[in-house]
């Protein structure tokens, strides 16, 4: 038995799990990171379009702030994120740019004078500040009032991720690349580590640690056309589910992404439409004014996704031999801004669909790109029912982003996040009532109970074929569980994945090998990733109004009175064939936003009975405190700073509030 010790492990070596080792191991803690594949390969690496912060630099982000930010985040969720940690985020994210840039993230930035942009449509020429020149430069992004997305040309994403591998590697962070956590170490109240299948040789290891962090990203694998990396398949959140303590939240909620190339799902950033672009159908015709006159293009993601499959329903859509798609139009742009800016966009359309989309429209439909639910933590990233267990990143439901995230606020989530849970892992371990003292008996039937699952499928008799059993996974959550949901195609998936799940308990291996085995990995995967389907269906056929992402036909409106509520899946034990689902309320009396319109999408929902008193009690406030500052009223309102670590508590300093002091 072989059990390696640290302080604190980190089950995922993308953006949030760097980040959260960098943290602790400046606080002088043992830091080990597991990854399937090399850091610098991480999905982290995908994220093209930006990180939002509000810096304010550029003209069209001048009064940009963390009221403004927050704002627009909580309206994006659609009223379903936590306000605190909202809070907690806008005011750090502006930080995190500042930091990065002194690691060496190479920001595009601001020239001073004229340029020539795209807006809705026209070219406009815009003059940027001398004062603001050389500072970090944002462009817009869909659901957001002010330009505020930080970008390194379309490979932000990339510049992040190997700047941060390389803080990692000069902090002497060691990282054990092609493992996997397939179950944690626990006695129902306390995580002592996981048990990880080392992916070459087979064998399985106890990684034994005082606080382990799930940084292993989303499950858009469980969709058949996903924007997700092959790796993006969700089991870091299935280990906690498998824990029948650890609670996952708001698993219905999944995000489509408005532009992946067709039919492949490649993304195509949403600075391709931040930058301009615009979507036309089968005739031609920009559609998106017809239904979102004021955002177009620019509406949430979600927004943007359902108009264009309706449009697609009217038979408004281009054809080609994969089927129906839609047009993205960024050759207005021009081809300097295009190979200069978008040069991922302009790879992507010539390499995988051979146009040029200087010249040519390029095939885009809506296809799956973020869960925006995961392991339910609080403020501090940790699970409440299971202690020393930190969850970060697209593997966590944190929870910022409620039913739907805003474009940039995921790749900004991963190292905002990561420096702030990775403050209170460190935190967590500095106290000596956290020290680990486990029975070697607890390890030694944990490894082997893992070992035991990993015989059955090599030794046993089963006939099903895992990645049969995949492929019919992806083909139910596709087909009933995407943009447009009912109750009736919801419950049909319900039970397709039930009978799915008791299949996967009787699969068999033609190769019989203990280590390297693709197939006996897509086997222990596909078993976990069909439960995370299940809390995915299930959660939506229960969920009965439309909020964010997730949208029911048979109930359109959003119901705060009934459904103002974060959802809740334990898979209680290895033989239940669906999760069991709680709910935790919204307590819209401590909401500094009161649930109310979008400002995009419909305007019919049913309002909480508590939000006029909320709403009444905000201005009765505000009226009190006339003249004061906003920092001042934004505390009244509901405090938040005391969440935070001390050193990320002091207020960001932006350029026109700067020259405001200096008159």
């Amino acid at each position: 038995m072989k059990i390696i010790y640290t302080d604190v492990l980190v089950i995922g070596g993308g953006l949030a799990g760097l980040r959260i080792g960098i943290g602790a191991k400046r606080r002088g803690h043992d830091v080990i990171i597991l990854s399937l594949v090399p850091p610098k390969r991480s999905h982290s690496c995908a994220a093209q379009g930006g990180m939002q912060a509000s810096l304010g630099n550029v003209i069209k982000g001048q009064g940009d702030n963390e009221d403004v930010h927050f704002e627009d985040t909580v309206r994006g969720s659609d009223w379903g994120a936590d306000q605190q940690v909202v809070r907690m985020f806008v005011n750090s994210a502006p930080k995190a740019v500042r930091e990065l840039a002194a690691w060496g993230v190479p920001w595009s930035r601001v020239r001073k004078g004229d340029r020539e942009v795209i807006i809705n449509g026209q070219k406009v020429t815009i003059t940027e500040r001398d004062e603001a020149h050389g500072l970090v430069a944002q462009r817009d992004f869909g659901g957001t009032k002010k330009w505020r997305t930080c970008y390194v040309s379309d490979g932000t994403g990339h510049a992040m991720l190997y700047t941060m591998s390389d803080q990692a590697i000069a902090n002497g962070i060691p990282v054990h690349e092609r493992t996997e956590a397939i179950a944690l170490i626990h006695d129902g109240g306390r995580c002592y580590g996981a048990v990880v299948r080392d992916l070459v040789s087979g064998e399985l290891i106890a990684y034994v640690a005082k606080a382990s962090a799930i940084t292993a990203g989303g499950a858009g694998r469980l969709y058949r056309v996903t924007t997700n990396a092959v790796i993006s398949e969700g089991i870091g959140t299935a280990i906690a589910l498998e824990t029948g303590v650890v609670a996952l939240g708001n698993m219905e909620a999944v995000q489509f992404h408005p532009t992946p190339v067709f039919p492949a799902g490649i993304l195509l950033t949403e600075g391709a439409r931040g930058d301009g672009g615009l979507l036309r159908d089968g005739d031609g015709h920009r559609f998106m004014p017809d239904y979102e006159p004021e955002k177009k293009e620019l509406a949430s993601r979600d927004v943007v996704s359902r108009r264009m499959e309706e449009h697609i329903a009217k038979g408004k859509s281009a054809r080609s031999r994969f089927g129906d798609h839609l047009w993205l139009d960024i050759t207005l742009l021009g081809e300097q801004h295009i190979k200069h800016n978008l040069r991922e966009v302009f790879e992507i359309c010539h390499y995988f669909l051979g146009i040029d989309p200087v010249k040519e429209w390029v095939p885009v439909r809506p296809a799956q790109h973020y869960t925006m639910g995961g392991v339910r933590t609080n403020h501090t990233g940790e699970s409440p029912t299971l202690r020393g267990l930190f969850s970060a990143g697209e593997a966590a439901c944190w929870d910022m982003h409620g039913f739907n995230r805003l474009g940039g606020n995921s790749v900004a989530e991963t190292v905002v996040a990561g420096m702030i849970v990775g403050e209170f892992i460190a935190d967590f371990c500095d106290r000596s009532e956290n020290d680990v003292s486990i029975p070697t008996r607890l390890i030694h039937e944990t490894l082997q109970r893992e070992q035991a699952k990993l015989d059955v499928l090599i030794d046993g008799r089963g006939t099903e074929n895992p990645a049969l059993l995949m492929a019919e996974m992806q083909h139910v959550m596709t087909a009933n569980v995407g943009i447009f949901r009912n109750g009736n195609r919801l419950d049909e998936a319900v039970g397709a994945l039930q009978k799915l799940l008791l299949r996967s308990r009787n699969i068999g291996l033609r190769c019989k090998a203990r280590g390297a085995n693709p197939e006996l990995v897509t086997a222990y995967r596909v078993q976990k990733m069909v439960k995370l389907a299940l809390c995915v269906a299930f959660g939506a056929l229960e969920r009965s109004e439309s909020r964010g992402a997730h949208f029911r036909e048979d109930f359109p409106r959003r119901d705060d009175a009934r459904w103002l509520k974060r959802t809740l899946a334990t898979w209680k034990s290895e033989a239940d064939s669906l999760p069991s689902l709680a709910y935790e309320n919204l307590d819209v009396q401590k909401m500094e936003l009161p649930p109310g319109w979008r400002g995009y999408g419909a305007k019919d929902y049913i309002d909480h009975p508590a939000t006029a008193a909320r709403l009444a009690e905000i201005d009765t406030l505000k009226k009190n405190l006339d003249g004061a500052d906003r920092f001042t009223i934004q505390q009244k309102l509901m405090p938040y700073e005391e969440l935070l670590p001390e050193r990320f508590r002091g207020k960001n300093e932006r350029i026109d509030e700067m020259m405001e002091g200096a008159r």
